[in-house]
């Protein structure tokens, strides 16, 4: 049978070749702290692409310059950037994959030190820090207090997203994502948790969803009708009266309404004392909720590691599309090493590798689940970690 993992997918006017996706994996390596993609990014990610994945998302590319994570976070708010994504896209198309980039405001938990550097919190003006901003004035724990957003201002990041977008477009990118997870400016308007509002932006769920639509709208409009939008979403804050899949299955129905085509469902990210079930797969059941719930098209995120895995997940209907990180990261060739593992003849093998693929007399049993150190249940409870909470 033919492997559901590696069957192309449509999303308007782009047809992707398999459904195992790279993930936007932030990098902290723009090393003039500029925003500017360097050698490093053209390696990094041209490596998933030659690899096999079906598409690549960058990781966050700030839409100003305080919406950075990190000073040494990418950004597209300025043509320079774009013109130096150019080489990356080009070579990612030589392979055969599709690429986006993520677009993103950190809010409140923007100006922070890199994850393995050993300071956490926000950083000041002398570490290249600068002052945060934020639906309302409540802090993330350990970060400083952040400035509430006028309404003009909101609209003003609003605008920022969608000349991002165009620049992206312009670059040579296939789509873009929207992130509205990890606790970012965008869930931090989506979450009741951190958005105590009174005006249009906050108090009912429509109120707390309008930058998301707007944006969503914005690009559409700005892009065309053939130009893919994807929205990144934390399905729930793991803390009670906080974001929910509910809420996130409606507003993605909203958003897709408005004109986005396949939600990238994560989790948490907005407060520092959620407890999460942290086990294989533990975020494919959101995915699968807002899928249903929603009525959209969805990608799988969270502990997924090998190909039967991933596969199962495709062909069980639980989601569109499969996200893997972690393990592209310890092999940046895991799709055709997927592939070899489920039976697939790849028509883009690279030709320079043509001695690597298996045969069928050679491919290796499939090998045991992962332990994850916690019994039968494989699940453990963590405390929202900080390294997922930035990714």
């Amino acid at each position: 049978m033919a492997s559901e993992l590696f069957a192309p997918i449509t999303l308007r006017g782009t047809t992707f070749r398999n459904r195992l996706w790279v993930p936007a994996m932030c990098q902290y390596s723009a090393e003039n702290f500029d925003g500017m993609p360097s050698t490093w990014h053209l390696v990094h990610l041209g490596s998933f692409a030659r690899g096999g994945a079906g598409a690549i998302v960058t990781e966050a590319a700030a839409v100003v310059p305080e919406g950075r994570i990190s000073p040494q976070d990418l950004g597209i708010w300025n043509d320079e950037q774009r013109e130096a994504y150019r080489p990356i896209v080009d070579f990612v198309h030589s392979q055969g994959s599709a690429i986006g980039v993520q677009l993103a405001h950190a809010g409140r938990k923007a100006s922070t030190p890199r994850t393995w550097e050993p300071q956490n919190g926000t950083l000041s003006e002398a570490e290249h820090g600068w002052p945060v901003v934020g639906p309302s004035a409540i802090a993330f724990d350990g970060y400083d207090v952040p400035r509430e957003l006028s309404a003009d201002e909101v609209q003003g990041v609003v605008d920022a997203f969608v000349a991002a977008a165009v620049r992206s477009q312009q670059a040579g990118f296939d789509f873009v994502e929207l992130h509205a997870a990890h606790g970012y400016l965008m869930h931090q308007f989506l979450s009741p948790l951190s958005n105590t509002r009174t005006d249009q932006y906050g108090g009912s769920l429509e109120n707390r969803a309008r930058i998301v639509i707007d944006a969503v709208r914005g690009i559409r409009a700005a892009t065309g009708e053939a130009f893919p939008i994807l929205v990144r979403f934390s399905a729930t804050d793991w803390v009670e009266g906080g974001w929910n899949e509910h809420e996130t299955a409606t507003v993605a129905d909203w958003a897709r309404a408005a004109g986005a085509d396949l939600f990238d469902i994560s989790s948490g990210g907005i407060a520092a004392n959620a407890v999460i079930p942290v086990g294989l797969g533990y975020q494919v059941p959101l995915a699968a909720s807002v899928k249903a719930d929603g009525g959209v098209e969805t990608g799988a995120v969270g502990l997924i590691l090998t190909a039967e895995q991933a596969e199962q997940i495709v062909a069980s209907g639980q989601s569109d599309v499969v996200f893997v990180g972690r393990e592209f990261l310890r092999d940046p060739h895991f799709a055709l090493r997927a592939a070899s593992e489920l039976g697939e003849e790849l028509p883009y093998y690279p030709q320079q590798y043509h001695r690597a693929p298996f045969h069928p007399q050679q491919r290796p049993a499939a090998a045991p689940a992962p332990s994850t150190g916690s019994g039968a249940s494989g699940v453990t409870e963590e405390r929202s970690p900080l390294v997922e909470a930035r990714a």
